[in-house]
């Protein structure tokens, strides 16, 4: 089955809606992925304040966010759980030739707090993981304005070529 909602990942009211609801249609919430980010290129002496918060808010607050209205649920009906957190392996190292140090600092919080809350929650039966894909065609690198960086991408994969976002499924499960 599916259910199709809307939130703002940033907005903690609009997540515990959106738990409840898919609660009230689908049964006890054990599994959640929360795969909330957004990217742009711009030298980080350049960097509007305002970039940099919205792009932190999306991609690390509204993770936690997320993470916290799941567990409040999990936690509510004494259940186990797993959480999984799409991160990004540019959480882990420092991709060359892009300008994204605000990127890379958001995805490196996504997997230290995965790991944090994996910590503070296993005992009461939720597990936390995050995911680091790789270069991945999504929409986010496949618009054109991304052409060139894109053959870039595919040249520095082993495969040479971007993974298919089906592929990140299997980890995920």
């Amino acid at each position: 089955r599916c259910l199709t909602l809307s939130a703002d990942v940033i907005a903690s009211d609009d997540l515990a809606r959106a738990v409840a609801m898919s609660e009230d249609r689908l049964g006890p919430l054990t599994l959640a992925v929360n795969a909330a980010g957004i990217a742009n290129a711009n030298a980080a002496e350049d960097m509007a304040e305002d970039q940099y918060d919205t792009l932190m808010d999306i991609n690390l607050k509204g993770v936690f966010l997320s993470c916290q209205a799941e567990a409040r649920a999990m936690l509510a009906h004494g259940r186990s759980g797993s959480i999984v957190n799409i991160a990004s392996m540019s959480g882990s190292i420092v991709n060359r030739g892009l300008s994204q140090a605000h990127y890379n600092a958001s995805k490196a919080g996504v997997i230290h707090m995965s790991k944090s809350l994996a910590m503070e929650w296993v005992d009461r039966g939720i597990r936390v993981n995050s995911i680091s894909p790789g270069y991945t065609a999504t929409p986010m690198n496949t618009r054109p304005e991304m052409v060139h960086q894109t053959r870039n991408f595919e040249q520095q994969t082993p495969m040479g070529r971007m993974a298919a976002p089906d592929e990140i499924v299997g980890p995920a499960v």
